[in-house]
């Protein structure tokens, strides 16, 4: 590499690393407190819908279409700050959640802890 070239993990070009199916993991977690709330995927309409709109949209793998995060629930991600990963493939979301991000209705997806006995909710207590 040349002095004057850059490296990918450095450059300020926006190229993700889309995998095969031309999705990237995005992880969504609460701008205030940094909790994490879920992880999902984007394909590029979900990314340019996200950068455009400055809410969270995703790609449903099981639905195979484009996924407003709340469109139905009103449960809505406000983007305050996207970043990207050294390698380009994985976003992280930092986001005002209107409400659970869980569909089952908890605030968090990680709602389950994994302990010697098995699994708990975090409201039982830890485990360990």
């Amino acid at each position: 590499m040349s002095p004057n070239e850059t490296r990918p993990e450095t450059e300020l070009q926006l190229s993700p690393r889309w995998d095969a199916m031309g999705l990237i993991t995005a992880v969504a977690a609460d701008a205030a407190s940094g909790e994490v709330l879920m992880v999902a995927h984007m394909n590029a309409d979900a990314l340019a819908a996200t950068i455009a709109t400055g809410e969270a949209h995703y790609w449903s793998r099981s639905r195979r279409q484009l996924w407003h995060k709340g469109a139905t629930s009103g449960n809505t991600q406000r983007v305050v700050e996207m970043r990207i990963d050294c390698d380009q493939d994985a976003i992280l979301l930092k986001v005002e959640p209107a409400g659970p991000a869980c569909h089952t209705g908890e605030r968090s997806c990680f709602y389950r802890i994994i302990g010697p006995n098995g699994l708990v909710t975090s409201n039982q207590g830890n485990p360990a």
